[in-house]
This record gives C-alpha cells, structure tokens and sequence, in this order.
C-alpha cells in the first residue's frame, strides 16, 4: 500500500486502542544489550523499519540476536565487534547510536543510507568521537568509522542543539571506552532533552555509573553494562495520533498508559490538553475525549515528535495557535516545518513558519493531495486531518511502517472508514 485517503469517521470515534512499543526504546535496549557483559532478553520490541535496520546493523556488527516470539528477542554480544556497511535507512538513531559501537571494532565501518538522510545532522557527534579518539572520513552522510577496537573517551565537547540523539549515543557507548566519556553541550538548549532522561536511566539500570554535575554535562565511568532483560514500554508519540482522534471527534479514545516510565508521558498530555482535550488518567490507563478544539499557544520543545500531528489539530481549532521551541525539526526526516507549511496551507489552513516553529490558522479546510516526505509524523499528520476534511489523499501511508507495521490498518479499525 502507497496512496491512501485517510477516512472520515461519521460521528465522534470511541474506542480502545494498543500501540507498539517504543521506537525510543527500543533502539537504545538493542544497543545497550549488544554493548552488555552477557546476554540480554528484549520483550515488547517494536517490529518496523527502524529497529529492523537497526538489528541488522548491529548483526553487521557482529551481535547475535535471536527472535523468540513475537516482539521477544535474545541479545548475545560478541567477544570481539566486527566492521561493517551499515545502512541507516532514514533512521537518526541507526545512524548516530552505532558510530561509537563501530569505533569499538577493528576495521572500516562504513555507513550509508536514504538519499534524504544525508542532510540529517551528524557531524557534531562525528566531531566529538574525533576528540574522544577515534578515527572518522566524513562530516556527513556517508561516512566512514575507523576503528581499532578500542575508544580513548575522555572530556568531549558538542553543540547538540540539532539533536539530544549526539548526547545519548556518546553516553550509551561511553563506559566502553578506555576512560568513559565527559560529554558538555555548549550551544542553545537542547530538544527533547526527556530523551537524554531514557539513556541515563536505562543505563543506570544496567549498573553504568553517570554523573549530571550540571544540566549540560554527563559524566559516564568506565566499567561493564550488565545484561539484563526487559520489557519495551509502548511508543507515546505514536500513542498521541490515536488520542487526537478523541480530542478531534468529541469521542473518547482509551489505551494503556504506563505508571512509570522514561518517555514524557506528562509532556504529551499536557500539549493535548493545552488543545482542549479531556485526559482522564485511571491507574495503567488514559482516555482522552473532547468538546471541541481550541486554539493553543505551546512549547513542543521536549515533545517535539509531536508537532505534526498537533499542527493538524491546530488546522480545526477555533482559533489561531502557535508551535514553539521545534526549530530543530528542520533536519529530521524531512524539513518538517517547511512541509506541514506547505501541505496543510494547500489544504486551506494559514500556516507560516517562524524562527522556532508555526504560526497556524484555521481556514477553510478541502481535502485533496498530502504529500507525505516518506516521513512516518507527516502521515500522521494527515491521518488527523481526515479526521474532519474528508477526502485527503496521503500520497505514501507506508511511510509509516518506520515506526508503526500496520498503521492504516489500526487507525482504520478505530476511526472506522
């Protein structure tokens, strides 16, 4: 499946719904299970294109991983990391978690991908692994890691206000290298900085010693990561589409939501109900319902993954709204601010870009053609759209097999054709 149009539901939406497990997490699990001093059992990894370029990396790698069931996968590091040609897809975490895990083998590794991922940003982490010691060809995509089988670390300085993904896969690595790492960020803030939140804890959880003397130093002690099994927390930014459809309609969408976790559960909540939502939280459990969409002025600076989908919402609000603290998203999987501008304003809506974001009115909605960027939000984006514009027509929903296998097919069975 390519082209779809997205479905119009005939009244409010209501239903219940179950989404795969954390793109997040999932990358990060991999990786510190191939890193770890033993065996490691994942339950609940997510099946889509990105954590399937990523096993396959990592196999390249020379990490053995085997499937035991359905979303339950056996992790067994190598004694000795070998090169390989890595293909990162269009994936950010393939192509900035796995330079300092290729550092830690002996040879050329080399990595390429999608023609689009070459303008994602990479060269500050690439620089920073230069000052930790290691041997890099390249400032962009394709590059070349040169590795010796062994990292030098030591004191690293970075601008990782393109991506917190430079900081997370320095630190992941880091209690591999000879003497840890000491990651600063010096630059404007960093976004998404919640995901910096999952690495330290999951690294915590696998007995790695991390110091935060300050909010923009990481200190990682050298020393083993313990094999450890675990159960992959399902995906919240995914999550966030289907309980749009709640808000949207004036239904009321229910899922599973976890107690405790490393995503920013409250972020995501809090930016749908600055839209008018009605969250309801019941232990293990969320439901989101609505009466009416209202025009917001937000800061999607630390749930940034949110900000096309939420830009649909903002197209059907009552009001003019702004997206703020998301400049960054210019260098993901497309120039996302530059295209929701140009697809949802052909689609009727007032929609300019600014220096951090969107300034967004509503206007008289049409459906018509989406074009998608083979980016998986931008289908989302367009998903939510058609909740109440009938007829928008996504040039290529299976760009959403990045993140989510079968996201027509779940969006279809709640919302209905």
């Amino acid at each position: 499946m390519t082209g779809w149009v997205a479905p119009t539901p005939s009244g409010p939406v209501t239903g219940t719904v179950r989404v795969p497990g954390s793109k997040s997490a999932t990358a990060r699990a991999l990786v510190l299970a191939a890193l770890a001093d033993g065996e490691s059992v994942l339950t609940g990894v997510l099946d889509a294109r990105d954590s399937a370029l990523m096993r396959a990396a990592l196999r390249g790698l020379g990490v053995d991983l085997v499937d035991e069931g359905p979303g339950v996968v056996r992790v067994r590091p190598p004694a000795r990391y070998t090169p390989a040609r890595i293909d990162v897809g269009l994936s950010g975490t393939v192509m900035r978690f796995l330079p300092p895990v290729a550092a830690l083998a002996s040879g050329r590794s080399d990595f390429f991908g999608d023609a689009a991922a070459s303008a994602r940003p990479v060269a500050p982490l690439l620089d920073a692994l230069r000052q930790a010691g290691v041997r890099i060809e390249g400032d962009a995509l394709p590059f070349s890691v040169l590795g010796t089988g062994r990292v030098p670390g030591g004191p690293v300085e970075l601008d990782a206000s393109g991506s917190s993904q430079f900081v997370s896969a320095l630190l992941m690595s880091g209690a591999r290298f000879d003497a840890g790492v000491t990651v600063r960020h010096v630059g404007p803030p960093i976004p998404s900085r919640p995901y910096l939140g999952m690495t330290a804890g999951m690294l915590r959880d696998r007995g790695v010693r991390i110091d935060t003397p300050d909010a923009d130093t990481w200190v990682v002690h050298p020393g083993p990561l313990a094999a450890r099994d675990e159960a992959i927390e399902p995906d919240l930014m995914n999550a966030a589409a289907f309980l749009c459809a709640g808000l949207v309609t004036g239904g009321r969408v229910e899922m599973a939501w976890p107690e405790r976790t490393l995503q920013d559960a409250d972020g995501v909540l809090a930016a749908l109900a600055a839209f008018g939502a009605r969250v309801e939280r019941t232990p293990g459990h969320v439901a989101v319902s609505g009466a009416g969409v209202r025009g917001a002025d937000v800061d999607l600076r630390d749930v940034s993954e949110l900000t096309c989908v939420l830009a649909a919402v903002a197209c059907l609000a009552d009001g003019p709204s702004r997206l703020r603290g998301v400049g960054h998203i210019r260098g993901h999987e497309t120039d996302r601010l530059a295209a929701l501008a140009a697809e949802l304003g052909a689609r009727g809506a007032r929609v300019s870009e600014t220096s951090d974001g969107l300034a967004i009115t509503p206007g008289p909605l049409r459906g018509g053609p989406f074009a998608t960027y083979a980016d998986h939000r931008m289908a989302h984006a367009a998903a939510v759209l058609g909740l109440a514009v009938p007829g928008v027509e996504l040039d290529d929903v299976a760009c959403t097999s990045k993140t989510m296998p079968d996201f027509p097919g779940l969006w279809t069975a709640l919302v209905g054709r």
